[in-house]
């Protein structure tokens, strides 16, 4: 239980650092997103965010894609990590210790930013969002508690776990291990 905490600890920290890369790559959005409406394309680019459908959809295509590709390039690549898991000293291996292929971490990853599309997809149908949100409707509430309930899932499973998987790695079938472990998992030890 104890070494599951301190991974829990170790990979909350790792998704704060990635996500200083996350919100540079926000705040360039908004810098071309703000630029790109006093241009002659604004009215069209505003109007990709004056329907819920198109607004999500554009949202996932320039955000949540790309954060997505982020995390599953990086994982599948030779150092087995985003930016902030080799920081902190963490690696994501099957559950074998081999290197975790393009598929498998963006499988990996699809399932774990599932919380965050659900958010998007709830917030953009709030009547009035982003400017003037009013009251939402009782099924878009339910869909934001239904996002804090997945959370607490993935990280109960985590905090629970005897191999310190989440459920998102668990139906990936990876593990994130400290590097110094990679090669003993790897010798089937």
């Amino acid at each position: 239980m104890k070494n599951s905490l301190r991974l829990l600890w170790l990979r909350l920290l790792a998704f704060a650092l990635d996500y200083i890369i996350i919100s540079i790559y926000l705040a360039v959005l908004v810098g071309v997103s703000l630029a790109l409406a006093r241009t002659a394309a604004g009215p069209g680019f505003r109007a990709l965010f004056s329907d819920p459908n198109s607004a999500e959809l554009t949202a996932f295509l320039l955000l949540v894609l790309p954060v997505l590709l982020y995390f599953a390039i990086f994982e599948a690549l030779p150092w087995q990590a985003a930016w902030g898991q080799p920081v902190m000293g963490l690696r994501v291996v099957t559950t074998t210790g081999a290197r975790v292929g393009f598929a498998r971490a963006l499988w990996r990853n699809a399932l774990k930013l599932i919380p965050w599309e659900l958010t998007h997809a709830c917030l953009w149908r709030i009547p009035g969002w982003p400017l003037a949100p009013e009251t939402p409707p009782l099924w878009i509430t339910v869909g934001l508690i239904l996002v804090w309930v997945v959370v607490a899932v993935y990280v109960l499973s985590l905090a629970l776990s005897q191999r310190g998987q989440t459920l998102y790695d668990w139906l990936a079938g990876v593990r994130v291990v400290p590097a110094k472990d990679v090669a003993t998992l790897r010798a089937g030890e």
